[in-house]
């Protein structure tokens, strides 16, 4: 089973577009096969980067299987995304004389059944794709669930469920397969990498040198995949969260890094050389951070981010720390929560007083001018994991940048750790002395994280 299921043709042009995933085309041929049934539900998993989203849809559209792919992320509510599926569901079938639902409501999940009960009527096979669910807004406390059992009450409709981490019974359902899509190595990186190198000069050739396309294409090729390689083992390898940063990391660089050739300094083979000579391009991670800022205009910034020259994931710990050492506990919830929504005080105290009672005499501190608090590692964590805007790398030790910032003394032990592991979950801690509000500014500053919105007043 596998790969014979498909045209030969088929295989090698899916190898080629989608290098070092032919395990995943392999599973993808036995699930969704033209000759044999499909499963009700499929979940397709992977961190973020792997080739998910594209290698299906380039799948089933070069399959023509019948199919439609809605985009999760696209949609406001719950309602908006059930909506827009029975929407794309008959937009897909309308050219092959399909009953078309216009402009009706769909409310919830048994008339989103219902709909799909009647557009899919005499069809053998339909491939109903979500993308990125776990991302959906608002959603619904059964969506995934019930979702997951519309291929059991439509015929012919398998569920495909795009996420990034797939939970061990976030369907409620067992038997359900999976695909799995792995971060990619540090060869596959480079490999896929190489695949589109960049040219070393722009434009015309230097008059000086007796030069053509196709040694110019020898040149780029020879040193492309070197030049990816030292990028990888510098930046790439801790900092570089998926292959998407990496070629960014790359092609950023690159430019800078072949100057010296395009001047005539070195030669296109002179790579140890010409390493030495940028190593200051590997030493820098301003590089990660996206800016519309020009170069010369984010002179200054550099600068002043020199000062907080930390790992990426320990600045988000730092700040992490900062705020539980800033904010009581049980305030965790109102400012961290994805599902609760934000209130904000106001200025003047909230409801307006009916009497013409005497003002209050007391007068509270900021918090960031208070002692810090010390706060159990558990928490640490919850509160790292709510105000990072991506995923944590599967490849990142948290517990080791801990470590790290402890032997700093950037974090310091506060106690109750018992003669055991201080990295276990009932350990406190709390931010050292260096840490201080400017500092702690600083580096959200450097990382474009708006520290104030989660600060308590």
């Amino acid at each position: 089973m596998g790969l014979e299921m498909l045209p030969e043709e088929l295989v090698l042009m899916l190898r080629e577009q989608w290098p070092c995933r032919e395990a995943q085309i392999r599973q993808l041929s036995a699930v969704f096969s033209p000759h044999l049934p499909s499963p009700p539900t499929t979940v397709v998993h992977g961190a973020h980067s792997t080739a998910k989203s594209g290698l299906v849809k380039s799948y089933l559209e070069r399959s023509e299987l019948r199919h439609v792919i809605v985009s999760c992320r696209e949609c406001v509510t719950g309602r908006h995304l059930l909506e827009r599926t029975v929407a794309a569901v008959s937009g897909s079938l309308s050219d092959d004389g399909a009953k078309t639902i216009a402009n009706e409501r769909c409310e919830n999940l048994s008339t989103l059944t219902a709909q799909l009960q009647r557009l899919l009527r005499g069809i053998d096979k339909y491939i109903l794709v979500f993308d990125g669910i776990d991302r959906q807004r608002e959603p619904p406390p059964t969506l995934l669930p019930a979702l997951a059992r519309l291929g059991e009450n439509v015929p012919g409709l398998t569920t495909v469920l795009i996420v990034n981490h797939s939970g061990p019974r976030f369907l409620h359902a067992s038997g359900v397969p999976h695909v799995h899509f792995p971060p990619y190595s540090r060869n596959q990186s480079i490999h896929i990498l190489s695949r589109e190198a960049l040219d070393i000069f722009t434009g015309e050739f230097p008059p000086e040198l007796d030069y053509d396309d196709d040694t110019h294409a020898e040149d780029k090729a020879w040193l492309w995949p070197r030049f990816c390689a030292a990028v990888f083992d510098s930046l790439g390898q801790s900092c570089a969260r998926d292959y998407a940063s990496f070629r960014s990391v790359c092609h950023k660089l690159w430019p800078t890094f072949v100057s010296p050739i395009r001047k005539g300094d070195f030669g296109t083979r002179d790579f140890s050389r010409l390493l030495v000579a940028q190593r200051k391009l590997f030493q820098e991670e301003s590089v990660l951070l996206d800016s519309i800022l020009s170069p010369s205009a984010a002179v200054a910034t550099t600068k002043r981010s020199r000062a907080y020259n930390l790992p990426y994931y320990a600045k988000y710990i730092l700040i992490a720390a900062y705020l539980c050492s800033s904010n009581p506990a049980r305030l965790d919830q109102l400012y961290f929560s994805q599902t609760s929504e934000r209130k904000r005080r106001k200025k003047g105290g909230g409801t307006a007083r009916s009497g013409g009672g005497k003002p209050s005499q007391q007068r509270k501190l900021p918090r960031h001018l208070l002692a810090p608090s010390a706060f159990p590692l558990d928490r640490l964590l919850a509160v790292l994991h709510a105000i990072l805007p991506h995923d944590v790398r599967t490849s990142i030790d948290v517990y080791a940048q801990i470590a790290t910032l402890a032997s700093l003394r950037l974090l310091v032990r506060a106690g109750g750790f018992g003669g055991g592991d201080p990295l276990e979950a009932g350990g406190k801690w709390k931010v050292g002395p260096a840490v201080s509000w400017d500092f702690v500014k600083g580096l959200a500053g450097s990382v474009d994280f708006a520290l104030s919105d989660y600060l308590a007043e």
